[in-house]
Parts: structure tokens; C-alpha cells; sequence
């Protein structure tokens, strides 16, 4: 499983033109399942998430989880982030769950995302989506298990 984590101060999913999710400050997490990942790393990622402080405190460092800050988060699945491209010039994504497992493990980490305390929203499984972030730092996190 792999993650970027994006913290925000305003994130936005939309589809054919229509709001899917939004939120305010917290985290646009873009999600790609590879097809080893199961319930495990599921549980493993969204508790990293959860707890990972990159959220100032009120010294300006990086201290805080969001958690901590009342934070809201954004699941987009995103399977290119398994994309491979040692080779020519179109990457491979090979590497990606086919969707019958990756779209239940991307179900099952917005749920657990959101049983840990976060309110999560998500994107739309295998559409055209138009993710808007406006990155807050900018801070970027990039997580895999």
C-alpha cells in the first residue's frame, strides 16, 4: 500500500462536474493498493495517518497529528502510484491491485481512517475525478507498507 499524504487547508473532489468531497484543514491522502495488501496494511497505514504529526503546534513545529487539530481527511484511490517507468515511455501499472481487491481495501482504510477518529470522505472508485489542493506548508508525505 502506498500513500501521499497532502496536508491542506481546503481539498476538493469533483466528478462531471459535481462535489463528491470536501473539506477544509486536514489531509488529501492519494491512495494506491498494490496486490499483496490486505486488512493488515490497511490497519497498519490509517493508524501511521492518524498519528503522524505534521501539523504545527503553537511553536510552529511540526507536533501535531490530524487528529489533534480536528482534521477532516480525503481518500482518492490513485493506482498510478504504482506505476513503473524503467522502461520506454508509458509506464507500466502492472504493480496495481486489480480493482476487485484494491477497491474493498480502499473502502476498508476510509472506514478505519474514520473509526480512528478522522472524518473521511472519499473520491469515486475508477472515475475522472478533479482533486483540487491547496497544500498547507506545502507539506508532502509519502508512506508505504
Amino acid at each position: 500500500m502506498r500513500a501521499v499524504l497532502q496536508r491542506v487547508s481546503h481539498g476538493k473532489v469533483s466528478v462531471d462536474g459535481h462535489i463528491v468531497a470536501e473539506i477544509g484543514s486536514g489531509l488529501v491522502i492519494l491512495l494506491g493498493i498494490g496486490p499483496a495488501d490486505t486488512d493488515t496494511t490497511a490497519h497498519t497505514m490509517v493508524e501511521k495517518i492518524a498519528t503522524l504529526r505534521i501539523f504545527e503546534d503553537l511553536d510552529g513545529k511540526m507536533n501535531r497529528s490530524v487528529i489533534d487539530i480536528g482534521g477532516e481527511a480525503i481518500v482518492v484511490s490513485q493506482f498510478t502510484l504504482y506505476a513503473d517507468t524503467r522502461k520506454g515511455r508509458r509506464p507500466s501499472f502492472t504493480d496495481a491491485a486489480l480493482p476487485e481487491l484494491a477497491l474493498p481495501l480502499v473502502d476498508r482504510f476510509s472506514k478505519l481512517l474514520s473509526e480512528a477518529g478522522v472524518p473521511t470522505q472519499s473520491g469515486e472508485f475508477g472515475a475522472h475525478m478533479q482533486v483540487e489542493i491547496i497544500n498547507n506548508g506545502p507539506v508532502t508525505i509519502w508512506l508505504e507498507y
